[in-house]
C-alpha cells in the first residue's frame, strides 16, 4: 500500500509515519503549559502540528531532523494541521521521500546556466555573472530561493533562475528591442543575495534568517556583491551600474522592498519575470496538494486569495506539442 503523504492529508485522518522537521518552538498556552509548535514536511508539502502532551518526550525535535509521529489531522481557523498524540526520534528514515526538492538535479539546472553565460556576446558580462556565482560556491547546488513561499525547497534558487531564464527568452522574442545578455544576466544575479540572507543546511531547509538579511536583505547585499565583483575584476561604468540597478528594483514597488522602481525597460522585465515565475510556482505548489473542486486556504503570499483547482480538462492538452515553439 503507498504511504500517505502531507498532499494528501485530510482532517478527520490518522497519520503515522516519518516526518522532516522544518521549524520547532516551545511555546506556552493560555493556561500556563507548554507544548510544541512544529512545522513538518515531505517532499509534497508542509503541515502545521502541535504536541500538547510533553510527557515522556525523548527530547526536543531540532531542525532537519527527522521524527516518526502518530497524529491526527484537523483543521484549525481553516487551515489544516496535525494534533500529534505520540513523536519520537525516526530511526531508519528515507529522505528521498521526505525532502522537498526542484524538479531537476542541481548539476542539470547549472549546465543550463552555464550555457545562457556562454551564449552572451560581452566579455566583460560573462565575466562578471561568473565571479558572482563563484563568489555562491556550492550553496548554490542545495539553497532554496524562500524559507516559506516560492521555489521553498532543495536547489529551489536554480529551480527558480532557470525558469526564469525560459522566461527571459520567450519575452525577448516578443519585444526584441530588449537588450537579452543584459535581462538573461538579471536573472541569474537577482536573488544570489538570498545566500547571505537565509541560514540553509544542505538540505534545502532554512532554520532562520540571518543578521545581514534582516539588516539589508538580499537586495541590498546583491548590490553590494556587484560592487564587490567588478572591483576584483577592473570592470566598471554603466554596465555596472545597470546590473546593480535591476537587482535593487527587481521587487518592483517600495512596498514589496525594492528602493527603486525599474528604471529602464529590462529592469522592468526583470521585476515581472520574477514574480511570475514565484507566483506561478506558489500556485501549481497548491494546486497539486488540493482534491479537484477544491479551494485551498487563504494565501497571504497570493494576497491572502483562496486557489481553486479547477476540474476542466482541455482535451488540447493530450495533443502532442511538437508544432510549439518552445525554449531548450
Amino acid at each position: 500500500m503507498e504511504p500517505v503523504t502531507v498532499s494528501k492529508l485530510t482532517p478527520g485522518m490518522t497519520f503515522t509515519g516519518d516526518l522532516l522537521v522544518r521549524s520547532v518552538e516551545r511555546r506556552t498556552g493560555k493556561t500556563g503549559k507548554e507544548y510544541l509548535d512544529l512545522n513538518l514536511c515531505d517532499r509534497t508539502g508542509e503541515i502545521n502540528a502541535k504536541l500538547w502532551n510533553l510527557d515522556g518526550l525523548p527530547g526536543l525535535p531540532v531542525a532537519s531532523g527527522v521524527v516518526t509521529v502518530d497524529a491526527l489531522v484537523e483543521t484549525f481557523n481553516g487551515r489544516i494541521q496535525m494534533r500529534i498524540n505520540k513523536l519520537k526520534p525516526a530511526t531508519s528514515p528515507d529522505l528521498r521521500q521526505l525532502i522537498p526538492a526542484a524538479p531537476q538535479p542541481p548539476e542539470e539546472m547549472l549546465q543550463k546556466i552555464e550555457e545562457s553565460i556562454d551564449s552572451f556576446p560581452t566579455k566583460e558580462l560573462r565575466d562578471l555573472v561568473r565571479e558572482l556565482l563563484k563568489s555562491i560556491g556550492d550553496k548554490l547546488m542545495y539553497y532554496p530561493a524562500a524559507q516559506r513561499m516560492h521555489h521553498a525547497e532543495r536547489g529551489g534558487l536554480l529551480h527558480h533562475m532557470t525558469g526564469m531564464l525560459e522566461l527571459a527568452e520567450c519575452v525577448c522574442r516578443c519585444y526584441p528591442g530588449l537588450n537579452r545578455e543584459l535581462l538573461l544576466a538579471g536573472v541569474l544575479i537577482h536573488d544570489l543575495g538570498k545566500t547571505y540572507e537565509m541560514q540553509s543546511d544542505k538540505l534545502g531547509n532554512v532554520n532562520d534568517y540571518t543578521p545581514d538579511g534582516i539588516l539589508l536583505g538580499h537586495l541590498v547585499r546583491g548590490v553590494v556583491e556587484v560592487e564587490k565583483a567588478a572591483e576584483r575584476l577592473g570592470i566598471s561604468g554603466e554596465m555596472v551600474l545597470l546590473l546593480e540597478h535591476m537587482v535593487i528594483s527587481h521587487h518592483g514597488e517600495p512596498e514589496y522592498g525594492s528602493p527603486r522602481y525599474p528604471d529602464f525597460p529590462e529592469a522592468e522585465a526583470l521585476h515581472w519575470i520574477d514574480a511570475f515565475d514565484a507566483k506561478m510556482n506558489q500556485m501549481q505548489s497548491i494546486v497539486e496538494r488540493l482534491p479537484v473542486g477544491a479551494f485551498s486556504e487563504r494565501i497571504a503570499f497570493l494576497d491572502d486569495r483562496r486557489i481553486y483547482h479547477a476540474a476542466f480538462t482541455s482535451p488540447e492538452a493530450e495533443k502532442p506539442t511538437d508544432d510549439i515553439d518552445l525554449p531548450s
